[in-house]
């Protein structure tokens, strides 16, 4: 799926039950009652058990980052291998779930991955990575809200700002939307070209502050901060200016266009943005 894509929104939580324990009955125990005393103070620990207690705190604090990281690695590898799309349920250690529509993805990298720029423009252009990394770079630090209820507070993103692609290209008077496309040959996505101009809408590099990996979309994914993160598509291949918005994949499948996040989708969360 390229952009985190959703699941039908999830209903929200039911409220925890009542305690359901009777009341105490009121005044002293009855003669025929058992009175229970206090429980005893438990023993303390010995000294070795506490400094084997603190050497083991100390391991997991050195060992979580691998951790973490090999479980990413191990989820995001699963995933592009994984046409049921059950691997996307699991949540990685950064909070985030893999999803793709395709059963695998190309890789790109910065030797054969290129960026083209089309449609209702002046002046057509492909872009490489290189090109990409050359231009000037905006970072954003949003919450990342996915429709399908998971969230991801203050998540840097950085990369080149889409009006800036557009302003270089040259949009014509008769333009009115964006469309893209992704090099895992499915997934597509639109923005009105007022929406596409925002000063938070970037063609992204880098998120928390490395390089997009491929299970995040990269090398370069789009990122559309107050929208729910289907809407910022992975794996980004082309950006082609048209008259009107055509909806995407997701769209396609009854999602909305105009994706705001908590304004949309029949969901209330909080705005990212």
């Amino acid at each position: 799926m390229n952009p985190e894509p959703p699941e039908a929104p999830e209903p929200s939580e039911p409220p925890e039950p009542r305690d359901a324990r009777p009341a105490a009955p009121p005044g002293q125990p009855r003669p025929s009652e058992p009175v229970v005393e206090p429980a005893e103070r438990g023993t303390p620990i010995g000294r070795r058990v506490f400094l084997g207690t603190l050497a083991l705190g100390a391991l997991g604090v050195v060992a979580a980052p691998p951790l973490q990281r090999g479980m990413e690695a191990f989820l995001g590898s699963a995933a592009d291998k994984d046409p049921t799309g059950l691997t996307g349920l699991l949540p990685n250690g950064g909070g985030f779930r893999y999803y793709s529509v395709t059963s695998s993805v190309p890789h790109r990298n910065a030797t054969n991955y290129r960026l083209t720029v089309d449609g209702l423009v002046d002046r057509p252009a492909t872009y490489t990575l290189a090109d990409l990394r050359a231009m000037p770079q905006t970072r954003v630090v949003k919450d990342v809200q996915c429709v399908t209820g998971w969230r991801v507070p203050g998540t840097p993103f950085e990369g080149v700002r889409l009006s800036a692609l557009l302003d270089a290209a040259g949009v014509r008077g008769e333009a009115g939307a964006i469309r893209f496309t992704c090099f895992d040959g499915a997934y597509t996505e639109s923005l009105t070209l007022a929406q596409a101009r925002r000063a938070d809408v970037l063609v992204a590099l880098r998120m928390q502050d490395k390089d997009l990996g491929h299970d995040h979309g990269g090398p370069v994914r789009l990122y559309v901060a107050p929208m729910y993160f289907y809407k910022s598509a992975k794996w980004l291949s082309g950006i082609t200016v048209t008259k009107k918005v055509r909806p995407g994949y997701w769209e396609d499948r009854g999602y909305d266009v105009d994706a705001w996040v908590g304004r949309s989708n029949g969901r209330d969360d909080e705005p990212t943005s």
